[in-house]
């Protein structure tokens, strides 16, 4: 007697999803913010736009986004407050709430404010960045300043992205030496993911983690073209900044940019509140954390002073005492994602990596 008609087990089949948000539209370039009106006729995104900048850059670039838009939009403002941002916040989601869409004119927290308000409010956004100064430019992710330090949130990520490289190489340079920084550390955060991969079974995407990988080693290849006030140098950083965006959208997660160099920033971010920018912290991070991973250290911090980014504490005003104090608290940043700082550092050995960062 043939089972061929006895069927007592559901026939598997493959049922993994993945929903991945990217952007649609990219321009970098020299006076691309011209180009911002035809990217939103592009986008249909709607007849009502809330333009988001901070007082400085809405001088630098908002006003002329403004202008451009205000033929063809009703358009509405509103004004990042650096002191208080959780207000601002409030304020941008009670205005997006009104509005088709968002755009975020500015440096990070004025495009993470951008991303919050967009995604509580279920906007779409355009980032229109002034400053390269970290990859939140095109990430799913916001930062939010707390009086415990920063809160990486998920967000919306950019629907567009128009980044004027004439805009952005005329910021401080030092803003886009971070921005390098916080790329080179993608070495060390992929490590980070791959060690957690092997240890803890965390799961892994390939796709991303390469991504995040060859964005990384294209700015150690052209280090040495990082100039200040450069036009080539704000372009080469900016679309290594969208890559590693898209490389955190494709994996869902930060994992892809985000490893123990990041837990040691935040771990500052509590320790010395307004010391060093965020992509400065993560690099010097990344020196002691590539040393602990076997890497090649020397070529991270060489990298690292060719761009003109600091990598010692003291550069920064941090002491060393309260490095090694971060290097230790590091584990209690995001426990639930595992790093080479989680292995059981002692105080004596964090010392000794402080002290290595000044070696010659």
């Amino acid at each position: 007697m043939s089972a061929d008609g006895i069927n007592l087990l559901r026939t598997k089949v493959f049922d993994k999803s993945k929903w991945m948000q990217l952007p649609r539209d990219v321009v970098i370039g020299h006076d691309v913010i011209e180009q911002l009106p035809t990217v939103c006729e592009d986008l249909a995104l709607g007849d009502s736009v809330l333009i988001i900048s901070g007082d400085r850059t809405r001088d630098l670039a908002g006003r002329r986004v403004e202008a451009l838009l205000a033929g063809s939009y009703d358009v509405a403002t509103c004004a990042a407050d650096p002191n208080n941002p959780v207000e601002t916040i409030k304020r941008a989601e009670a205005s997006a709430a009104k509005a088709g869409f968002v755009i975020g004119v500015g440096g990070g927290r004025v495009i993470d404010t951008a991303k919050i308000a967009s995604y509580n409010t279920d906007r779409h956004f355009i980032s229109v960045p002034t400053a390269a100064s970290h990859d939140g430019i095109a990430s799913s992710r916001a930062s939010v300043p707390t009086a415990d330090g920063n809160v990486s949130l998920a967000a919306e990520p950019p629907i567009a992205v128009v980044a004027d490289t004439a805009i952005i190489a005329s910021a401080p340079h030092r803003l886009l030496a971070s921005g390098c920084a916080d790329i080179m550390a993608n070495h060390t955060a992929i490590l980070d993911w791959e060690l957690s991969h092997r240890l803890r079974g965390e799961a892994l995407s390939e796709y991303a983690l390469t991504l995040s990988r060859m964005t990384a080693e294209i700015l150690f290849k052209n280090a040495d073209l990082i100039k200040p006030h450069s036009e080539e140098s704000a372009w080469i950083v900016t679309k290594a900044l969208v890559s590693s965006g898209v490389a955190m959208s494709i994996a869902g997660s930060s994992r892809p940019a985000s490893g123990g160099e990041h837990k040691f920033s935040h771990a500052l971010d509590r320790l010395a509140p307004g010391k060093g920018l965020h992509g400065e912290k993560c690099g010097i991070g990344a020196i002691i954390t590539m040393y602990l991973h076997g890497g090649d250290w020397e070529g991270i911090r060489d990298s690292l002073k060719k761009v003109g980014a600091p990598t010692t504490p003291a550069e920064i005003g941090i002491d060393d005492e309260t490095a090694v104090e971060a290097l230790l608290a590091a584990r209690t940043i995001r426990p639930e994602r595992f790093t080479i700082l989680d292995m059981g550092l002692t105080a004596a050995s964090a010392r000794d990596l402080v002290k290595m960062l000044y070696r010659e």
